[in-house]
């Protein structure tokens, strides 16, 4: 079969193509908020769209078309499903087997505020997962979590997917940061001290955005200690990390740090005000007295779950896992047929034109999903008599229940695979690059598309960060600035990824609201995307002196 080469204006005018490739986007958008079309419908017919476009429009070849739909599909289930699966299956397990109640009772001892229980698990125990294992799981667990504590599913899901914006894009160990240094030929340290910089100060926002979303001005005013503590601690250390360790830990440390100072100002400190949704005026129950070792035990699977997942992004256990390791039988990596360097990538995206890889890895051992779900078992060799019966039942009622979520994940990530291989997304990306000075406030939004067609950080920087560096040096800036920018921006689009939005309403049995939850982040990640560009502009042209 020959390799097709991508066309990135396929109409002559590039304003008029990129017009022509945002038609599955706006589909989708509309899908979901006007004609409140469920998740996996909206999915489905926005994928075969894109197919539509990239065929008739773009010229690429039928069976490479289809073969990314396939390829795209295949990896929304492994292993994007199957972190769903193992995050859900975790928390279910706590639920049946009566541990729950303690965990909720632990957390309501330290503050039965939920505008403060928000900042506790969605912000900083969330961005600890991030940083430990990212790819959909914090968000999974964080949210799942917060219905447990008496958060309406929709709150839940959504206080978690802005929450989050903080440690994307150290999420995974650094891997977006990494991936960023690659593909644009640039030091990672300097990539991630420079994202680390701009997102300081955006992150010392997100406790305050997160509470007056719940609370409004009122809220903010009742909490500013506590929110400043959550934001300020995390920042100190990210802001050490990126900038004397290197872009690995910046989000775990800042999680923990956070998680610490802020547990620790609660014991001392409360709001007058003690805020729920929908208070009915009565007290919020007290939380009941359970010793230590019980505490201990209850959140024993979200313990064993730390280290494991830890364990699992070591480079020791990457080393063993990869090839020519021990264990490197556990997984099996192949070309994707009809796919595979059959699709050619061309200038100015890469410097000369250049095959682009498609290899899927069914990495049954490595897979974040997999050590999560080893987190579950191994909870149950501590839990009570009968808790292996009960795992097994609950497993296959995960199952059953994700049957829809599972097929949107799916059809959401094979709708960016079409994006990306047929070169649509680089059609948007290209148009913005063509603004000249005005370039560095569409900087952030090249990575922020990015997010929003593929769900991830890292695939959006491997998309387009050659092309930021690129266009940096036609428009007389610092190459490191749009790098970083392609990344920080990404992190805002990640609350309103499809990938993402079906994960959420996977977790907190959101089936068939995607649109309402679309919603419900949409104008925040608007919001945030235009203060990330002014910062990048601002520090483009006049603060040049805190470029790294």
């Amino acid at each position: 079969m020959q390799p097709w080469t991508q066309v990135y204006d396929p109409l002559g005018t590039l304003w008029l193509s990129a017009l022509v490739a945002a038609i599955p986007i706006i589909f989708f958008f509309i899908g979901l908020t006007v004609f409140n079309l469920k998740g996996h419908v909206a999915g489905t017919l926005t994928a075969l769209l894109a197919v539509a476009v990239a065929v008739a429009v773009y010229g690429m070849p039928f069976p490479q078309a289809i073969a990314a739909l396939a390829e795209g599909f295949a990896f929304g289930l492994w292993p994007i499903a199957w972190i769903v699966i193992g995050a859900v299956f975790l928390f279910k397990l706590t639920v049946k087997t009566g541990q729950f109640e303690i965990i909720r009772s632990s957390i309501v001892s330290v503050t039965s505020d939920q505008r403060l229980q928000a900042l506790l698990i969605a912000f900083s125990f969330g961005a600890f997962l991030e940083g430990a294992a990212g790819f959909g799981a914090p968000v999974a667990i964080t949210s799942a979590l917060l219905v447990g504590l008496g958060f309406k599913p929709l709150n839940a899901a959504g206080l978690c997917l802005i929450a989050n914006t903080a440690p994307v894009a150290f999420g995974a160990m650094g891997i977006p940061i990494l991936v960023a240094a690659s593909v644009s030929g640039l030091d990672s340290f300097k990539v991630g001290a420079e994202a680390g910089r701009v997102l300081s100060i955006l992150i010392l926002f997100v406790p305050f955005w997160v509470i007056a979303i719940m609370d409004g001005w009122r809220g903010v005013k009742e909490t500013f200690p506590a929110a400043l503590v959550a934001g300020v601690s995390f920042v100190v250390g990210m802001a050490i990390s990126s900038n004397f360790i290197g872009p690995e830990l910046p989000a775990i440390i800042g999680a923990v740090l956070s998680l610490a100072c802020l547990i620790l100002f609660l014991k001392v400190w409360r709001p007058k005000r003690i805020f729920r949704f929908a208070d009915d005026g009565q007290a919020p129950k007290d939380a009941e007295r359970y010793t230590a070792g019980q505490v201990f035990a209850a959140w024993l699977p979200f313990i064993i779950l730390t280290v494991v997942v830890t364990a699992w992004n070591l480079p020791f256990f990457k080393t063993l896992t990869g090839k020519g390791g021990g264990l490197a039988g556990a997984n099996l990596t192949f070309a994707w047929p009809y796919l595979d360097k059959l699709v050619i990538r061309a200038p100015p995206v890469t410097p000369a034109p250049t095959p682009y890889p498609a290899l899927f890895s069914l990495n049954l051992l490595s897979a974040t999903g997999t050590a999560i779900l080893l987190a579950a078992v191994l909870s149950l060799v501590f839990a009570k008599r009968g808790a292996v019966k009960i795992g097994v039942g609950a497993f296959f009622e995960v199952l059953n229940d994700l049957k829809k979520p599972i097929w949107t994940i799916g059809a959401v990530v094979a709708f960016g695979y079409i994006c990306n291989y047929s070169g649509m997304s680089t059609t948007l990306a290209l148009l913005l690059s063509r603004t000249g000075d005005v370039f560095t406030f569409l900087s952030p939004i090249v990575g922020w598309i990015g997010v929003f067609l593929t769900g991830s950080d890292t695939s959006s920087n491997a998309l387009f960060c050659g092309l930021q560096a690129i266009t940096a040096q036609q428009i007389g800036v610092r190459d490191v600035i749009l790098v970083a920018a392609n990344t920080t921006g990404g992190t805002i689009g990640k609350m309103i990824s499809p990938q993402s939005i079906a994960v959420a309403t996977a977790a907190v049995g959101l089936v068939g609201q995607e649109g309402s939850l679309f919603r419900f982040t949409l104008k925040h990640s608007v919001m945030m995307v235009v203060i990330v560009g002014l910062l990048t502009t601002l520090q483009a042209y006049v603060l040049t002196g805190t470029i790294p």
